[in-house]
């Protein structure tokens, strides 16, 4: 078993590992910046780093400081949580080479799945449905290109192979603007993610975003914990999620959950992953797997009982995984706010400190957060202070315990987007269920246009 964990993160996460770490009883390091020298969790570790100024390139992305930091409190594990460098396969390889364990996948699972073109061939080849495309990088050849457009059939979208956060996309209607299209997709690529890489695939109107929770341990198990529903979603972001996801018949859930977790044994995978789909018309069509702990993992924990974090650290620690698919039953329903330091009306980040916190209870609700009343949130980073989750029996009463929450907390001080939330569970189409991936923006694009 590992016995200690140095915690590569900040925030609600680096939070939520500590307190999986002590109850396995493994000590804890935390590392933080300048500005986080006062977050929750790194006065509760057992050890704590400084491992630069507020800026993240300086800190939280400052591969040397980490490692550092990990030799002199003599770490055994390397906990990335999400975000900063969870997916970043020279990170985990650096942290193996260093003789450290990487809590995650192996540096190869992590760079073949970041390649979104690699991540597609091995899905096909695990027969995991996919979105209809040019099943391969995009050549140089006009004629080719126009071809393989005609053939999939407009409107296609063109994605970067190294791209992700709804980063280096771009839809294209018609011939007209395709060639434009590829060189431009190119060229931002290049610059955001230094890989020019790109590809084709058939652009989905109206879907859901649907995605699939695995485990997976080093001795070929593979377990799926059934599928979340993301689709409140703004400028790519998720903003409410619920598991499992409305209209899924136990039927369909079974047979997607298996496929990725047989794909999970074909291509060796090590931990906690999520494998995300567009889901239209009644088909899934993956689009991408996220090799980390997802922000919205709770509402998977709610349901299934399976603490996710505490599965990641044993698997690390070459336990098998301590589930059978068996083992797995849905309980109910969960859904998850996402809170954020932000103008609710604008989305401007509102950083400062909070004067007041009150945490909201009741039967089934769960707060993930680690403000407290004098935390000053800082403006460097991620406006996302905590999450709000709410489990019920049925959709309908997670639903009414979380308008409950909503109203009973109390965060005074800065700007939240608690109001927004209150809204869209007010709103007709997101109570029945189903919503697409486009309703949040088409419901606040009419709300700005209302003023």
């Amino acid at each position: 078993m590992i016995d200690k964990i140095l915690i590569a993160n900040r925030g609600e996460i680096a939070l939520r590992i500590l307190r999986a770490c002590r109850e396995l009883g493994i000590k804890t390091v935390a590392v933080h910046s300048e500005a986080d020298r006062d977050l929750k969790h790194v006065r509760l570790a057992d050890e704590s780093v400084c491992i630069g100024p507020h800026p993240s390139i300086e800190s939280y992305l400052n591969v040397p400081a980490l490692i550092s930091a990990a030799e002199i409190t003599d770490t055994v594990g390397i906990h990335p949580g999400y975000g900063f460098l969870s997916e970043n396969a020279d990170f985990a390889e650096r942290v193996e080479e260093c003789g450290f364990i990487f809590i995650g996948p192996k540096p190869d699972t992590i760079r073949m799945m970041g390649d979104k073109v690699a991540a597609i061939r091995a899905m096909k080849q695990a027969g995991v449905p996919c979105v209809p495309g040019s099943d391969g990088p995009l050549g140089n050849d006009d004629e080719t290109n126009l071809r393989i457009a005609r053939e999939i059939g407009y409107p296609i979208i063109i994605k970067a192979a190294g791209g992700g956060g709804g980063r280096g996309m771009r839809v294209v209607h018609s011939d007209a603007s395709l060639l434009n299209s590829i060189s431009m997709t190119r060229a931002e690529a290049a610059a955001a993610f230094n890989n020019d890489v790109v590809y084709m695939e058939k652009f989905l109107g109206n879907p859901r975003h649907v995605e699939i929770q695995v485990l997976s341990d080093t001795h070929g198990n593979a377990i799926h914990l059934a599928e979340r529903d993301c689709s409140m979603q703004r400028r790519h972001q998720k903003v409410i999620e619920e598991a499992p996801a409305p209209g899924i018949s136990d039927e369909m859930r079974k047979k997607i959950g298996e496929r990725c977790a047989q794909a999970c044994v074909d291509i060796g995978y090590r931990g906690a992953g999520t494998f995300e789909f567009l889901y239209q018309d009644g088909e899934f069509y993956f689009i991408e797997m996220n090799t980390r702990v997802q922000v919205e993992h709770p509402v998977t924990e709610m349901i299934t009982g399976v603490d996710i974090v505490r599965e990641q650290i044993l698997i690390a620690s070459g336990e098998p995984l301590s589930y059978k698919q068996s083992d797995i039953k849905i309980n109910g329903h969960a859904m998850e706010c996402r809170l954020n330091a932000e103008d609710p009306n604008n989305f401007m980040p509102s950083p400062g400190t909070i004067t007041t916190y009150h945490a909201p209870g009741g039967p089934g609700i769960r707060v993930d957060t680690h403000i407290y009343n004098g935390y000053r949130v800082p403006p460097y980073y991620d406006s996302m202070i905590g999450k709000l989750i709410a489990h019920g029996p049925t959709r309908e009463i997670a639903m009414a315990r979380m308008r409950n929450a909503l109203g009973e907390v109390v965060i005074e001080g800065i700007k939240t987007n608690v109001p927004l939330h209150q809204e869209l569970f007010r709103d007709a189409a997101f109570q029945a269920g189903g919503t697409n991936i486009h309703y949040l923006e088409k419901k606040l694009d009419e709300k700005k246009q209302d003023k």
